[in-house]
């Protein structure tokens, strides 16, 4: 090859923004909230990437804590995708919406292992009929050497609990629970029904990180990575009726007729989700999967890449930096 031939490029370690004369006093002034999707908003411009050296439940929840999001990555069969996803959106919330239950008749082993699944400190039990029956908590299970006993047997029963209207405040929940001294308190419908649960744990976490990226309902922000092939519908509707917030089609060359077919599919099967595209290295493969239907890109290949929202080739941009295995 003639040497001429051979074009000169640029990595990022390349290239500096230059500094100019700045009015701000002090960092607090400073906002580094960014928009990694057109819907989502992040407190800082961080997203984990979806590497299964990087990103499970344990990452995603430290990096939505702090304001960013992590995407959870693909090379898990659907099912255990779908848990590490329902850990992060169960890890803390106001009002957890669909608190873990177990049925009364279950054992102390079954209970203790459901404990350790979704690291949580107490489970709602429930009858046959799914109506409430008690709950049960690690205080229950302290020093029990009999796992073959029933649930039923050591749980607290519904008589003896405190439980709250649904619909109640934070205010009115915090005077419940510390007027009663306990840490979790079952939310009921106007029939008895178990609609949701308030943790005292919940409600600390809230005041411990107050920059924390949050759904709607009050819920750490999660993504997850599908692929190109197969099953990537079907593992996208899965993940996406647990509360994920988006999806990231992953694939090494994100300017492919592969990854631009998935991305339509996904578009075409379920509407409005929002979608990542990448990794891309071009303007025309960032333009072609903009047209696709994403809702933000990644850009960049090798140890390095940088995410934009599909609104920068309209002028509104935001960038997510990352190095090996931050993206």
């Amino acid at each position: 090859m003639d040497l001429k031939e051979i074009k000169e490029g640029l990595t990022f370690d390349d290239v500096l923004l230059v500094p100019k004369k700045s009015p701000v006093v002090s960092r607090k002034e400073i906002s580094v909230e960014t928009m990694l999707t057109e819907k989502i908003k992040l407190n800082i411009p961080i997203v984990s990437a979806n590497m299964d050296t990087v990103t499970e439940a344990n990452m995603a929840i430290a990096i939505a804590r702090q304001g960013g999001i992590g995407i959870i990555h693909r090379f898990l069969p659907i099912e255990k995708q779908v848990e590490e996803v329902l850990k992060v959106k169960r890890s803390e919330s106001f009002i957890i919406e669909e608190p873990v239950t177990i049925n009364q008749n279950k054992t102390l082993k079954d209970a203790k292992l459901l404990m350790n699944t979704y690291d949580v400190g107490g489970i709602i039990v429930v009858d046959d009929n799914n109506n409430i029956a008690g709950i049960l908590t690690t205080r229950d299970t302290l020093f029990q050497e009999n796992l073959r006993l029933k649930v039923s047997e050591v749980m607290t029963k519904k008589e003896s609990l405190i439980t709250a209207p649904f619909g109640i405040t934070m205010d009115e929940a915090k005077k419940v629970l510390r007027e009663n001294r306990i840490e979790k308190l079952p939310l009921l419908d106007g029939d008895g029904k178990l609609r949701g649960l308030i943790t005292t744990k919940d409600i600390t976490k809230k005041e411990k990180y107050p920059n924390a990226s949050k759904d709607i309902k009050g819920r750490l922000l999660v993504g997850a990575a599908i692929g190109v092939k197969d099953d990537y519908v079907e593992r996208a509707t899965a993940l996406l009726r647990v509360g994920c917030d988006v999806l990231v089609v992953d694939i090494a060359h994100g300017h492919s007729d592969t990854a631009i077919k998935a991305i339509k599919e996904i578009r075409k099967n379920l509407g409005t989700v929002q979608v990542i595209g990448g990794n891309v290295a071009t303007g025309e493969g960032t333009k072609d999967l903009i047209k696709a239907g994403v809702d933000a890109v990644k850009v960049g290949v090798g140890p390095w890449c940088r995410l934009f929202n599909s609104d920068s080739h309209r002028g509104r941009s935001s960038s997510i930096n990352g190095n090996n295995g931050m993206c």
